[in-house]
């Protein structure tokens, strides 16, 4: 189970990120411009953060694994049109559909580990989906960078399709967590009236957003470790990727030791805490004009404190939104892909070094102010 839902997890991140170290060579086998293929970024994550707020209601209405069975076949046929594409239009119109359909996997997995544990054993299953989600954004862009050179973009979608097909064999193995005197029985348009309530649920809405500018933080990282080590610090693509997959592991670690705290508010606490004070070391070093050593030692404190919250927050938002897990499990992360995508342009912003860390104290600030809006009752 834990593999089946880790799996559905990095779907998303995947299929959004694997492709980036090919935009090149896309632009160029399209023959259009860079802006075009980078166009079919933020198409695929529109979709990643429009597709959870249908799959979550949808799973609370008609089961889990119909839904899921569904999206990974539409995930399938979406891919499989992105190879197959004829121009640019075509390509960013299926990346679209792409984003939808894996977004049924992210939110699905959530929906499942909160059907099936309470307490602190959803924290720790959580903190592995949590570790995941924080983990593959990072760790795509450096798969895919390998198999650039190896088999190209097409190859990259091919491995994408692979996946996909692999995961719908296994969902059909998986057993319905959700059993049908638990599911929504209104009208299919009344499952998404579901968000109401939510909505006025003071508790959830603060873990979600502090989970969203925490997500926010980890796309602001995305966005500009490329040009910083490279351009700025002078690094190799090759060198790049080693030390982007190094820095992952702090998300890894942070998220395995998150269910050590005694309470899950704690470790919700201190990662914003770690957050904040570390993005402000950040953005000083950044401003004047540090070593690389310096810049990554806060880098990794960043993403120590970022693994902390991803575990944390996301059990103390999907506890809180336990009467309508699905939908709870859409908002988390519509809201977190969308945070996502309006940051990562933001951090190019004139001065790039100044803009990342501006970037970083704002979300740990707000980070920081959604958990006291979280206690309020």
């Amino acid at each position: 189970m834990l593999l089946f839902l880790g799996m559905l997890t990095a779907f998303g991140p995947f299929a959004t990120d694997m492709y980036l170290p090919s935009f090149p060579s896309m632009a160029e086998w399209f023959g259009t411009s860079s802006s075009m293929v980078q166009l079919s970024l933020t198409s695929c994550m529109i979709g990643l953060a429009v597709g959870q707020l249908f799959f979550g209601p949808l799973s609370d209405k008609y089961g889990r694994k119909i839904v899921l069975l569904w999206s990974l076949l539409l995930f399938i046929v979406a891919t499989f049109w992105c190879i197959y594409s004829s121009d640019i239009y075509q390509f960013v119109a299926f990346r679209l559909l792409q984003g939808i359909a894996a977004s049924g996997g992210i939110v699905i997995s959530r929906s499942v580990s909160t059907d099936m544990f309470e307490g602190h054993e959803l924290a720790k299953m959580l903190a592995v989906i949590g570790s995941i989600n924080g983990v593959a954004p990072v760790l795509a862009p450096v798969v895919g960078g390998a198999m650039t050179g190896i088999a190209g973009w097409k190859g990259i979608f091919g491995v994408l399709l692979l996946i996909g097909t692999l995961i719908l064999f296994a969902a059909f193995y998986y057993q319905e967590s959700l059993p049908r005197e638990r599911r929504v029985s209104s009208s299919f348009l009344h499952a998404f009236r579901n968000f109401k309530p939510l909505f006025g649920n003071r508790p959830y809405m603060g873990y979600m957003l502090q989970l969203g500018f925490a997500q926010a933080a980890l796309f602001a990282n995305i966005a500009s470790a490329p040009f910083i080590m490279q351009e700025h610090y002078g690094f190799t693509p090759l060198d790049f990727s080693i030390c982007f997959g190094v820095n992952a592991l702090a998300v890894v670690i942070a998220a395995a030791l998150a269910v050590k705290f005694k309470r899950v508010e704690n470790g919700t606490l201190a990662g914003s805490i770690g957050l904040l004070v570390f993005s402000v070391c950040e953005m000083v070093a950044l401003f004047a004009g540090c070593s690389f050593w310096v810049y990554e030692v806060f880098m990794l404190c960043i993403l120590f404190s970022l693994g902390l919250c991803f575990t944390s927050s996301t059990t103390l938002a999907m506890d809180k939104g336990r009467m309508y897990s699905g939908s709870a499990s859409a908002l988390l992360g519509s809201v977190s892909f969308a945070f996502g995508g309006v940051v990562s342009p933001l951090v190019g912003m004139g001065n790039l070094m100044h803009s990342t860390g501006i970037v970083f104290v704002v979300c740990a600030v707000c980070s920081l102010l959604c958990i006291y809006v979280a206690k309020e009752h």
